[in-house]
């Protein structure tokens, strides 16, 4: 039997945190115990975001905690095109439509919406898309794409989800609903999913199902928060024929208020920890790890 392989892959777009110092030691160590392998992808399809400098710090942020990986590194902006053919599979079965509201537009008709009755929200907590663009012809579609109105490409759910049938997924921790086993996937809770635009040929749903099915991922360990996005990730490996990787979603890590740590909030980064003259010893401490063997 190969061994298992696991995978770290973050976003250039800022600093490490001590979030991410938890989930790649957590992946390093369950590599490491199994007798499996550790690969490093950098998230970095956000253009806009990404940069080289940030890429530069996690290697050396990584190296200085003594995580080891593989030598390849996956970059998503090496791949686009990859990400290109899948949606054009999928648009080739019906399940893709350009929706072109911008975000201010989205925002205007769910407030229309909610005069009468609160619009659903996916599990995130963002509506779910309330548009009609579904309804458009393909001469109207034409023309609109035509004039180099911005667009985004959306998964058709209510066809995709019959075309796939009844999903699950095995899940090796207990999650946030305290389940653990066979969870049943409900993708149609996140609604017509964007799954590329037209300036990014893919979305992180679509791209990150490819890629570990490309790399031969077989564990894939992430925060909790990303424990529903699953459904959308069964969703899309099923109608993509692509094999289906066991999962662990991990507890986050907190601040005093009670919220994840992330970038968005200034959570404390490795560099600072690190000037203050942190060790590899205590962070793992600090991430609540038991010290490296």
């Amino acid at each position: 039997m190969p061994p298992p392989v696991f995978r770290f892959a973050p976003s250039p777009n800022g600093f490490l945190h001590l979030g991410h110092a938890y989930s790649a030691l957590l992946n390093f160590d369950l590599a490491r115990a199994s007798g499996g392998r550790l690969l490093l992808r950098i998230e970095d399809i956000d253009a806009t975001r990404c940069r080289p400098e940030y890429e530069a710090a996690i290697v050396d942020d990584l190296a200085w905690l003594g995580i080891a990986w593989e030598p390849e590194v996956r970059r998503q902006s090496d791949h686009l095109d990859l990400y290109r053919d899948a949606v054009e599979r999928l648009a080739a079965r019906g399940l893709v439509y350009p929706a072109f509201e911008s975000r201010a537009e989205i925002a205007r008709l769910v407030a229309a919406k909610e005069t009468t009755a609160p619009w659903p929200r996916d599990p995130d907590g963002a509506p779910l898309y309330p548009g009609s663009a579904k309804l458009l012809s393909a001469e109207q579609r034409a023309q609109l794409i035509g004039s180099g109105a911005p667009y985004a490409l959306r998964l058709d759910m209510e066809a995709a989800r019959a075309l796939a049938g009844e999903l699950f997924w095995r899940e090796l921790s207990l999650g946030p609903d305290g389940e653990a086993g066979m969870v049943a996937a409900r993708p149609e809770a996140w609604g017509d999913v964007v799954i590329a635009r037209k300036e990014t040929p893919t979305s992180y749903h679509l791209a990150v199902v490819i890629d570990d099915a490309l790399q031969g991922v077989t564990e894939v360990v992430r925060g909790a928060d990303l424990f529903w996005s699953t459904s959308v990730h069964r969703l899309l490996q099923t109608l993509l024929d692509l094999p289906a990787p066991v999962y662990r979603h991990h507890p986050l890590l907190r601040d005093a208020e009670g919220r994840k740590l992330s970038k968005s909030t200034g959570a404390t980064g490795l560099r600072e920890l690190r000037a203050a003259g942190g060790t590899p010893s205590e962070i793992r401490a600090m991430v609540g790890l038991a010290a490296s063997a």
